[in-house]
C-alpha cells in the first residue's frame, strides 16, 4: 500500500480524497494556486505545495508543475479526482516517466474512452446500444450544417475531449448548429486544450442513466447499479440519486451487462462510469464513458456500502477486487444535490465573493436516515471566477426513496450560507414538486417546470399559515427580549398587543399570538383551531428550529430592516411583523418600483470577456448576440433584448468584469 498520496486537485473532491487516505493510513499532499491558499484542503492534508497562479492552465492543469510537486513530496501516487487532468493520457504517462503511480485507468484505456469519437467506434465493435450519429470530427460549420441536416435535428454538438457540460450544445435548426458549433468548440479549447467536436443525434424527453463500473488491473470488472442524472441545467447535473426511479431489474442487468462489456473491452482498471441516454420506455444508448470518479459517486457509495475512492487505492495498488458481482447489493435510496455558488434569481448565474456564514447540517446517521456533506470550503472561504461554482455536495440516503428525499429537504432547509448567492431555494423547491417525488424526469426537466426561470416564491395555504405563524413567533421572541432590557422602570408593566398582522410578501395574515404553558398559541382570524408553536430560537440565531402543532419545522432567518427574510422548503420572502395599526400605515407606503437599467448592457455575472460580436453604430435585432462572457469554466452568450443601435463599446476581449459593469449602450 501507499505510503503518501498527492491529490491533484481542489475543492470539496480533494477533501473527500484526503478523507478517505487518512482513514487507510495514508499521508496527504495537496497542490494549490495562489487563489487556493487558505483553501480547505490545504488545511486538511499533510503536506501542501504550490503549483502555480491562479489560472488553471497555469496550475492544476499544468503536468510539468504537478509531477515536480510529486518529486518534491516524494508522493508514491496521484489520485486526479474528477476534472483537471483526471481524463488526460498524457498525466498517467508522464507520472510513470516519474516512477509515480497514477490512480485510475491506465492511460491505454482512457485514450479509449476519454475520445468520444473513438469511444462510440469501441463501443458499437462491443455491441453496446450506441446513438444515431456521426463517428467523425467534424472539420468546419458548413460540415456540422451538412451533418445535421443527415442525421435529422435535433442534433447535440459535443466536444470529443469533453465532460461536465462543457463544449456541448443542443441544436434544433441550421442557425443554432453555426451557433452551437462555434460555441462548443470554443468551450472545448478552454477546458481541455482540444477543439474537436463530433454531431449525434439528440434523443427527445431523454433519461440520463450512468452505470459505476470497477475493474482491477487481474481482468476483474463489476458493476455497481445506476444512477439517475437527469434533472440538469445547461446540460450540467444538478441532482442525482441512485437507483433510477426507472430502470427495473430486467434493465439495469443489460445496461449493466453491456457496461461490464466496454470497460472490458478497452482493458479497463479503475472506477469509471458508462454513461446512457434513455428513453422514457428503458430503451438505452450509450453516450460516453467518463474514465475517472464521478461527482455524483456518493449516492452509489451509499446504496452499496463501498467506498469506491479506497476501491481506486487499492487497485491502483495492485490489489484484486476483493468482491464479485454477486456481492453487489443496492439498499435503499440516495440522493445528492450539488450546491453551487449562483443566484437563481438572475437565470443562476456565477456569484463570488466571500463566505460570510457558512453552516451546512450536520452529518448524520440515525433512524436509518444519513445526511452526509461533501465540501471543500469553510466559513470565510472566498469564491473566486477561477474555478467551478460548485462548493458543496449534499447526499442523504434513507431505506426508501420518498424518505431519502424527505431527508434531502429538511437538509435544505438547514443549510446557511451568507456572502454570495446560492441555489439552495432552487433546490428545496424542486424537492416540494410533485413530479420529481413521482420519478416522471427527462433532462429537459428544470426547463419543462421551470420555462419562465426560477423566482422567489411565497408559501400559500397551510405552507403559508406555518410561515406566518413562525413570523409571528421570531416577532414574539424578539419582543420579550426587549421586556428583558435592565433600567426600565419597575412600576410601569410594559404590555403588549396580542393581535398581530404577519406579511409575508403580498399575503397578509391576520392573528392573534401569546404565550401558553405549551408555548406560543396562535389562531388565525377566520378559523377556531389552535396551533401551538414550540422553539428555543434565540434572536440572531441563523435557524428557527421548532415545532408548529408538534410537527418539525426549520426555517432560515435572516434580518433586515424592521423585517426578516424567512426561507423554508424552497420559499425565500421578506416577512414584516406589525400591530393592527401599523400595518394600517404600512399599507398606505406605495411598493419599491427597480429603476429602469437604461440602454445599456450590464455583465450579469463577474467574468471576463471573450468576444464582442457588434461594434458601435451596428444596427442590432432582438435576438442577436452582442457579447461572450466566460465565468467559472462556461461561456455565456449575451443577446440583445430588442432592436437598436450600438452606441458605444465600453470594454474589449480579454477585460475581467464585476457584476453590473457597463459592456455596450444602444442610442
Amino acid at each position: 500500500m501507499f505510503k503518501r498520496i498527492l491529490i491533484a486537485n481542489r475543492g470539496e473532491i480533494a477533501c473527500r480524497i484526503i478523507k478517505t487516505a487518512r482513514r487507510l493510513g495514508i499521508a496527504t499532499v495537496a497542490v494549490y494556486s495562489d487563489a487556493d491558499r487558505d483553501a480547505l484542503h490545504v488545511e486538511m492534508a499533510d503536506q501542501a505545495m504550490r503549483i502555480g497562479p491562479p489560472p488553471a492552465a497555469e496550475s492544476y492543469l499544468s503536468i510539468d508543475a504537478i509531477v515536480a510537486a510529486c518529486r518534491s513530496a516524494k508522493a508514491d501516487a496521484v489520485h486526479p479526482g474528477y476534472g483537471f487532468l483526471s481524463e488526460q493520457a498524457a498525466f498517467p504517462r508522464a507520472l510513470a516517466k516519474a516512477g509515480v503511480v497514477f490512480i485510475g485507468p491506465n492511460p491505454d484505456a482512457i485514450d479509449a474512452m476519454g475520445d468520444k469519437i473513438a469511444a462510440k467506434k469501441a463501443a458499437a465493435k462491443a455491441r453496446v446500444s450506441t446513438v444515431p450519429g456521426y463517428q467523425g470530427e467534424i472539420a468546419d460549420e458548413k460540415q456540422a450544417q451538412k451533418v445535421a441536416a443527415e442525421i435529422g435535428y435535433p442534433v447535440m454538438i459535443k466536444a470529443a475531449a469533453g465532460g461536465g457540460g462543457k463544449g456541448l450544445r443542443i441544436a434544433y435548426d441550421t442557425a443554432e448548429v453555426a451557433e452551437g458549433f462555434a460555441r462548443a468548440r470554443s468551450e472545448a479549447k478552454n477546458s481541455f486544450g482540444d477543439d474537436r467536436v463530433f454531431i449525434e443525434k439528440y434523443i427527445q424527453n431523454p433519461r440520463h442513466i450512468e452505470i459505476q463500473v470497477l475493474g482491477d488491473k487481474h481482468g476483474n470488472v463489476i458493476h455497481l447499479g445506476e444512477r439517475e442524472c437527469s434533472i440538469q441545467r445547461r446540460n450540467q447535473k444538478i441532482v442525482e440519486e441512485a437507483p433510477s426511479p426507472l430502470i427495473d431489474e430486467a434493465t439495469r442487468k443489460k445496461m449493466g451487462a453491456q457496461a461490464v462489456a466496454l470497460a472490458k473491452a478497452v482493458g479497463y482498471d479503475s472506477a469509471g462510469t458508462v454513461e446512457f441516454v434513455a428513453a422514457q420506455d428503458k430503451a438505452f444508448y450509450f453516450l460516453e464513458m467518463n474514465t475517472r470518479l464521478q461527482v455524483e459517486h456518493p449516492v452509489t457509495e451509499l446504496v452499496t456500502g463501498l467506498d469506491l475512492v479506497e476501491q481506486m487505492i487499492r487497485v491502483a495498488a495492485g490489489e484484486k477486487l476483493a468482491i464479485k458481482q454477486a456481492d453487489v447489493k443496492l439498499s435503499g435510496s440516495a440522493v445528492e444535490t450539488r450546491i453551487y455558488a449562483e443566484d437563481p434569481y438572475r437565470s443562476f448565474l456565477p456569484s463570488t465573493g466571500r463566505l460570510t456564514r457558512y453552516r451546512p447540517p450536520a452529518e448524520t446517521r440515525q433512524g436509518g436516515v444519513t445526511v452526509r456533506v461533501d465540501t471543500g470550503v469553510t466559513e470565510g472561504s472566498e469564491i473566486s471566477l477561477f474555478y467551478d461554482p460548485m462548493i458543496a455536495k449534499l447526499v442523504t440516503h434513507a431505506p426508501t426513496r420518498a424518505r431519502a428525499i424527505a431527508a434531502q429537504a429538511d437538509a435544505l432547509d438547514a443549510f446557511v450560507i451568507d456572502g454570495i448567492r446560492d441555489n439552495i431555494p432552487f433546490l428545496a423547491a424542486l424537492m416540494q414538486q410533485k413530479r420529481w417525488r413521482q420519478g416522471k424526469l427527462s433532462t429537459g426537466y428544470i426547463a419543462e417546470e421551470f420555462p419562465q426561470g426560477f423566482h422567489p416564491t411565497a408559501p400559500e395555504g397551510e405552507a403559508g399559515q406555518t410561515l406566518a405563524a413562525v413570523a409571528a413567533a421570531i416577532d414574539h421572541a424578539l419582543g420579550e427580549r426587549k421586556r428583558r432590557i435592565s433600567g426600565q422602570r419597575p412600576d410601569a408593566a410594559v404590555t403588549r398587543e396580542r393581535r398581530r398582522v404577519v406579511r409575508l410578501g403580498d399575503a397578509e395574515f391576520v392573528l392573534d399570538i401569546h404565550r401558553e404553558d405549551d408555548g406560543l398559541a396562535v389562531r388565525f382570524d377566520g378559523s377556531p383551531k389552535r396551533h401551538v408553536v414550540s422553539s428555543d430560537w434565540r434572536p440572531g440565531g441563523a435557524l428557527w428550529t421548532g415545532t408548529v402543532d408538534n410537527d418539525p419545522v426549520v426555517v432560515q432567518v435572516r434580518p433586515v430592516p424592521n423585517g426578516f427574510d424567512l426561507m423554508h422548503r424552497g420559499a425565500d420572502v421578506r416577512a414584516y411583523v406589525f400591530t393592527e395599526r401599523e400595518a394600517e400605515v404600512a399599507r398606505l407606503v406605495p411598493p419599491r418600483v427597480a429603476a429602469d437599467g437604461g440602454k445599456a448592457v450590464r455583465c450579469p455575472m463577474p467574468g471576463q470577456v471573450v468576444s464582442i460580436a457588434v461594434h458601435e453604430g451596428q444596427e442590432v435585432k432582438a435576438g442577436e448576440p452582442l457579447a461572450v462572457v466566460e465565468a467559472m469554466k462556461m461561456e455565456n452568450v449575451l443577446r440583445a433584448e430588442r432592436d437598436g443601435v450600438v452606441k458605444r463599446v465600453h470594454v474589449r476581449p480579454g477585460d475581467s468584469l464585476a457584476v453590473d459593469a457597463v459592456i455596450l449602450e444602444f442610442a
